[in-house]
């Protein structure tokens, strides 16, 4: 039996996991540091996800084949150079490649020079060269902290003093920490957006599937930017003349510029485009799998997920056919009252239901209290700001959210919300 290690702590975590329990190998699964959910799917390992010599020691103590990393900050740490460094096998980007995300400005150098649609965007390290272009510039904008802000450090600035708040929120308050050393102010797109995730080892690229993601906490796209409140795979408009066209003018030309310029890419490769009514066009690129994307996409996968990641790292891509469902997924974020602010944990989590053939719970913020020092007395708990994905599916994806809500609906527990409208008139 092999034994595969997941790091991380979200409901992407869970889904691989959950994916990756379902295939043929069988692995034994731990989870670092994990949650609720994935407790019952093998070990969890009190080893946080950003403590990468506590991760390698864990690997190394506990024989582990084959580690697979879910969030961006231990990929930018360098967590896989580490790993490689021990003879240890790891699915994720170097620190060098994962610069595709943790860097914008790196990622529009990239673009830049493979010649890959994107918005225009500008770089800056000081709020007074920032300010001055601002004001002999056109409104509307979207003003970016170049770092890792979890999601939250995008800015859609529809006049010059939103657009000035922002950067000074950035670069001088420094709202989003290191994140914000330099900021980028970036031409605001209109269209469709769109995730679109394959599988890269470096040279070859995988077929690829997309999905769309909500990102604002309340319904109508209103109120802050979240990690993701939910998300619905496959887009109504995703064929494979799309796909062709986003892999010929987008992902491989990345992919190639990245092995020539010495940090080739491999893992799984997530581009945020808008579909506007000149093409397709990059507004970031991730290093990893999205959340929640990762809930809708990953049960779609037909291709058995640990071998996938077992040839990415050993370079080999090329023997997997990597196929995906045609089948509509949706998934419905719970979250606690106050994310992405403050909020209260610590809640019992009542009426989950068991998952089924097309039904999901995936765990994000949740946690296993013990009444008395044995496990038969664990309650769940939530212990995070998102708590839960309910993830369904349907024969239609109008099916598939309907089911997705009864799931969500079920669920109980104190100072939940979660939006109403994720795939609604879509």
């Amino acid at each position: 039996m092999m034994n595969v290690l997941i790091v991380g702590n979200g409901a992407r975590e869970h889904a691989i996991g959950w994916k990756i329990s379902s295939g043929a190998q069988s692995p034994h699964i731990l989870t670092a540091p994990g949650n609720a959910g994935t407790a019952q799917l093998g070990d969890n390992c009190d080893v946080s996800a950003e403590d990468v010599d506590g991760l390698v020691r864990l690997a190394l103590e506990r024989s582990v084949d084959l580690t697979i990393v879910g969030p961006e900050v231990p990929l930018a740490m360098g967590i896989v150079d580490r790993f490689e460094a021990e003879g240890l096998r790891i699915f994720g980007p170097t620190r060098a490649a994962a610069r595709i995300e943790s860097s914008k400005a790196f990622a529009k150098k990239v673009m830049a020079s493979a010649n890959v649609p994107t918005a225009g965007a500008t770089a800056f390290s000081d709020i007074e060269s920032a300010v001055t272009h601002i004001y002999a510039s056109e409104p509307p904008f979207v003003v970016k902290a170049d770092g890792l802000a979890a999601g939250k450090g995008v800015i859609m600035a529809s006049t010059r003093n939103e657009a000035t708040e922002a950067l000074d929120s950035i670069l001088v308050g420094r709202e989003f920490g290191d994140a914000g050393s330099a900021a980028l102010v970036e031409e605001w797109l209109t269209g469709v957006e769109a995730s679109v995730f394959a599988f890269v080892d470096g040279c070859h690229v995988s077929a690829m599937t997309a999905a769309c993601d909500y990102k604002r906490a309340y319904d109508g796209d209103l109120g802050p930017n979240t990690g993701g409140m939910g998300s619905y795979s496959p887009p109504p408009f995703w064929n494979r003349d799309l796909e062709d066209r986003i892999r010929a003018e987008i992902m491989e030309p990345v992919a190639a510029r990245m092995a020539e310029m010495g940090c080739p890419y491999r893992g799984i490769l997530y581009a945020g485009l808008m579909l506007t009514d000149e093409g397709p066009k990059v507004l970031e690129f991730n290093c990893r799998m999205g959340d929640p994307e990762a809930q809708v996409v990953l049960p779609r996968l037909k291709t058995d997920l640990l071998e996938l990641a077992l040839s990415v790292s050993e370079g080999d891509l090329a023997s997997q056919t990597v196929e995906w469902s045609d089948d509509p997924w949706v998934g419905v974020a719970l979250a606690s009252e106050g994310y992405p602010g403050d909020y209260d944990t610590g809640f019992e989590i009542c009426s989950l239901p068991d998952d089924s053939d097309g039904r999901v719970i995936f765990h994000a913020g949740t946690a296993l209290s013990y009444v008395i020092e044995s496990k038969r007395n664990a309650k769940i708990i939530t212990s995070g700001g998102r708590v839960l994905t309910a993830a369904a599916r349907g024969d239609t994806l109008s099916d598939a959210r309907r089911a997705a809500y009864e799931i969500a609906g079920s669920v109980k527990f104190d100072n939940a919300f979660f939006r109403k409208d994720i795939a609604a008139n879509v």
